[in-house]
């Protein structure tokens, strides 16, 4: 135990004396990849090569170092992002310098549930390392990071994760790649063996195999590639270097003329086309120490620094001028929070990335989102679950900040006497609810706090109250989600609470335009009440939310009352009309109205605009939308008939199958309401041979019958409630 301590303070030691390496020595990545293609054992194999950890960890074992939150551990899978800082020195001639490089790692969750911590961490990295199955390729999860990462235009490398395994397929894998992405995916290497033959890589650039000495414990061995594998080694190399070329005019220029590109112009091209978000080479193995050491001098060599990419583009609040901040330590300070975390010991922590200028601790810093100054406390480096003090960040750092009380995420920070305004982050909306109360008058006071610090973390969780009943309504991406949340409240803040049955996130929609007109007119003695208005409805495409609008003119309503109409219609428009459910995908626009010169109030016609709407959504043909999944199915042939009838009486649809990785996949969608308790049911089909994969797809109008069925419940419920 002595001998741990003394290495971990070791590991301390060297971060705090190799921090202040130069800019374009930083990578800024994040490992992503669908649920179990084995991020947390890539990571964890990363950070053993590096020296950061001196026993690599085992997700099985729960001794992993990033997953490190008990629920992680018992379930082995992540649920939060966890970043951690280790050290790679490039020694081989290359596309960039050698020398001592740092990398800021961050392990994010491939669970849909977990989606949001994926999209902000890839909002603020530099690039990432994408982790496939070797088996099947891309699956639906890698589908979704991969559109997270376009959408941040985040540069990516590729890993063939467990080439090692049953069912291995390189070229099926590489194939998936390209059609289901679309990507111009090229290996860099190419395995020698697969399944239990799997021994070692083919480096495809340097033309050297790399073989385990021993199975045990892997060291690698450098020599010729095998006779056998020798031509395919080459075509492979050909297509690397015809894909990788357009990206770099020596290196295409000599392409053309039938000449081959060296190692170094070859690397420049790679990188050249990684950095651009256009070219992505493909690393893999079974994470022994060969793939691990090839894929960190990969994460170097092609992976961008904050150097290496664009200014930051942003907006001046003040003139709603697009500005940019270079990612330089002399530039005005601008950064931006992405996530949230209480911590036991130090209290609330908030994640940011430093993209110009510095941070130091005492630091007073302007938050653009919420116009007010916020002082920082401390700065705080981190290590996954260890924390390490240091007096300031530089540009292109991750740290977490101690003190700020208002900041929270996809908020901006910078310096108050150059102030910008970055791109925010967005979610996805909540999909399923359930309701929750204390379990004695004791809890309470303390779920409340609990909820509200849990929602503070997670912008996916939201809580709500119904007025009607008193209940307290929390809602998120999945049962998971919710399930992990409820029992971190009662783990991390001694709250016992019973929840109900988990609900269906429905909305409420129109499907034609329509008309209304809302009164609001009281007498009582005194000064009345007196708010009039006309509103059109109109129904918008799926997805494209609420829209409000005015176009009052000639003064029929003062302009005052605008904003107070605005707010009656959302508040009614959030309580629903039809059935109780949030209504969306609807445009408003009040066109006329009257006022009162005394009796016209902000009250007034903030319940005329309120009565309005409800007016014209009533004359609008009310339609109720459902949440619809995207549905994977793995099973054995023999269960194939079973699997889709049963997914035939759950209202799916049926896109197709294929076998991949000596499994068949079953591709649907079904809606969520009809899922519910489906891992279950499949494994008792199946004999608990076949797993599912569910994620978000959109919303769908429900059928007429069961539409029906919603109301009424709903009418029940309302009725009980009367009676009650």
């Amino acid at each position: 135990m002595a001998e741990e301590a003394k290495k971990k303070s070791a590991i301390v030691m060297t971060v705090t004396k190799d921090r202040n390496v130069a800019l374009d020595k930083i990578r800024n990545i994040g490992i992503i990849a669908h649920i179990d293609a084995g991020k947390t054992t890539t990571t964890e194999r990363l950070l053993f090569e590096t020296g950061r950890t001196y026993k690599q960890g085992s997700v099985d074992d729960g001794t992993t170092v990033t997953d490190w939150m008990a629920q992680e551990r018992e379930r082995g899978i992540t649920i939060v992002s966890a970043a951690i800082t280790a050290f790679w020195d490039l020694k081989s001639s290359s596309s960039v310098e050698k020398g001592h490089y740092r990398l800021n790692i961050i392990d994010t969750p491939g669970h849909i549930d977990f989606t949001a911590e994926v999209e902000r961490s890839l909002r603020v990295l530099d690039g990432a390392v994408m982790v496939f199955d070797g088996r099947t390729g891309v699956e639906s999860q890698s589908e979704t990071v991969w559109r997270q990462a376009d959408k941040y235009n985040v540069p990516r490398i590729c890993v063939l994760n467990k080439l090692n395994l049953i069912g291995a397929d390189f070229e099926g894998s590489i194939k998936s790649i390209r059609e289901r992405l679309g990507a111009n995916a090229s290996p860099v290497i190419y395995p020698i063996g697969q399944e239990h033959d799997h021994k070692g890589v083919i480096d495809l650039i340097s033309m050297k195999a790399y073989t385990y000495s021993n199975v045990e414990d892997a060291k690698l061995v450098e020599g010729e590639i095998p006779e056998d594998l020798l031509d395919i080694a080459k075509k492979y190399r050909k297509e690397l270097i015809e894909n990788a070329s357009e990206y770099d005019d020596d290196a295409l220029n000599k392409f053309l003329e039938g000449i081959e590109p060296s190692e170094i112009e070859l690397k420049r091209a790679i990188r050249k086309g990684v950095i651009s978000g256009k070219f992505f080479p493909v690393f893999g193995g079974d994470n022994r120490s060969a793939e691990s050491q090839l894929l960190l001098d990969g994460v170097v060599e092609y992976l961008p620094s904050p150097t290496d990419l664009a200014a930051i583009d942003g907006v001046n609040p003040n003139t709603n001028e697009k500005e940019t901040r270079e990612r330089k330590n002399d530039a005005p300070f601008s950064a931006l929070a992405f996530k949230v975390v209480t911590d036991p010991h130090v209290g609330r922590l908030v994640y940011v990335r430093v993209y110009s200028g510095t941070l130091k601790a005492g630091q007073q810093v302007y938050n653009t989102s919420k116009q007010i100054t916020e002082r920082i406390g401390k700065l705080v480096l981190l290590h996954a679950d260890q924390r390490e003090l240091v007096e300031e960040a530089y540009a292109g750092e991750i740290v977490a900040v101690v003190g700020v009380k208002d900041t929270s995420t996809g908020h901006t920070l910078c310096d108050a006497k150059h102030p910008i305004f970055l791109e925010a982050i967005t979610f996805p909306e909540p999909v399923i609810s359930l309701a929750i109360e204390p379990a004695t008058r004791a809890d309470q006071e303390k779920m409340g706090m609990a909820l509200n610090k849990l929602s503070d973390e997670d912008p996916t969780f939201i809580i709500k109250t119904n007025h009607e009943t008193g209940q307290t309504i929390i809602a998120g991406m999945g049962e998971l989600q919710l399930e992990v949340l409820v029992d971190r409240m009662k783990r991390e803040f001694n709250v016992e609470a019973t929840t109900g049955a988990p609900q269906v996130a429905y909305k409420e929609t129109i499907q034609r335009p329509a008309e209304g007109e809302g009164k609001y007119i009281r007498q009582t003695g005194g000064r009345g009440q007196y708010g009039h208005c006309l509103m059109r409805v109109k129904p918008l495409g799926r997805g494209e939310g609420f829209v409000f609008k005015s176009e009052i003119k000639g003064g029929s309503i003062p302009q005052e009352y605008i904003p107070a109409i605005e707010k009656g219609v959302i508040e009614k428009l959030n309580n629903g009309i039809m059935a109780g459910y949030t209504m969306v995908d609807l445009e408003v626009v009040v066109y006329d109205g009257s006022f009162h010169d005394v009796d016209s109030s902000e009250m007034a016609f903030k319940i005329a605009g309120s009565l309005c709407v409800e007016n014209a959504i009533k004359k609008a043909d009310m339609a109720i939308l459902e949440p619809i999944m995207k549905v994977e199915v793995f099973t054995p042939a023999e269960y194939m008939g079973d699997v889709m009838g049963d997914l035939s009486s759950k209202r799916a649809q049926i896109s197709g199958s294929e076998e991949k990785g000596g499994e068949t996949v079953v591709y649907a969608t079904a809606p969520l309401a009809e899922l519910s308790g489906y891992a279950t049911k499949l494994r008792s089909l199946t004999q608990g041979r076949a797993r599912a994969y569910v994620e978000p797809s959109h919303y769908e109008e429900v059928p007429a019958h069961v539409a029906a069925q919603i109301v009424e419940k709903a009418g029940k419920v309302e009725m009980t409630r009367g009676q009650g």
